[in-house]
């Protein structure tokens, strides 16, 4: 299973950016706007890791860090506007694992949220499989086999979410928040067409898919037909 990020920041529209960015590497996300619920779904809903803000709302991200620190060995990322060395000290001070200041680039936050799992779980898969289909996330590289399948950004963010839970339903309006879709002239059907595409590079007989299969009148699964 995925490892479960809880973010907190008070910035909705950066709070969204950020859900968007991490789930799209594979990560399942809770969003939060306040250091006091922060704390609160921390520690109701033990997160692999926790991303901090350190301006909000409530406690600030330092506080809700030191509190974390008192009660968990939960990984900390925070997230700062502040660039002076004594502010990202303070950070450092209250137990965070890493910081970043704004403004970042998405790649570079996802990229420190895995060194932070895998810091605190070596076992943390980067590569995952399903029969002769294997999506390796870091590379963002696709094989079925031996060989190499190339796959459009959004391609890739449905096997990959579709290879990290073999076996589970996933409604095209599931799918379709995983892609690039919300906010241009796109609709749960454009979900079909990539479906298609992915089984014309992935699967043995397109016209009967023996991996990526249909759920009728719910969505797609990935299951091993070899098994």
């Amino acid at each position: 299973m995925s490892a479960h990020l809880l973010v907190a920041e008070d910035d909705r529209k950066h709070a969204e950016i950020l859900r968007r960015c991490l789930e799209s590497a594979g990560y399942r996300t809770t969003i939060t706007h306040d250091g006091r619920t922060a704390l609160d779904q921390a520690r109701r809903l033990r997160p692999d890791l926790v991303v901090l803000d350190v301006m909000m709302p409530e406690l600030d991200g330092l506080d809700v860090c030191a509190a974390l620190r008192r009660e968990s060995g939960v990984p900390v990322l925070m997230l700062t506007a502040r660039t002076s060395e004594d502010d990202l000290l303070a950070g450092l001070d209250r137990g965070a694992d890493d910081y970043l200041t704004k403004p970042y680039r998405p790649r570079e936050l996802v990229a420190r949220v895995r060194a932070l799992l895998r810091r605190a779980d070596p076992m943390v898969p980067d590569v995952f499989r399903v029969g002769p289909i294997a999506v390796d996330v870091p590379r963002r590289e696709v094989r079925v086999g031996e060989a190499v399948v190339d796959c459009t950004p959004d391609e890739f963010a449905i096997l990959a979410t579709l290879v990290r839970h073999p076996e589970r339903v996933f409604t095209r309006a599931n799918l379709l928040e995983q892609t690039n879709g919300y906010g241009r002239d796109s609709t749960e059907r454009a979900i079909d067409t990539h479906v298609s595409n992915l089984r014309r590079k992935i699967e043995p007989n397109p016209r009967r898919p023996a991996y990526l299969v249909t759920v009728y009148g719910v969505g797609y699964k990935l299951i091993d037909a070899s098994r």
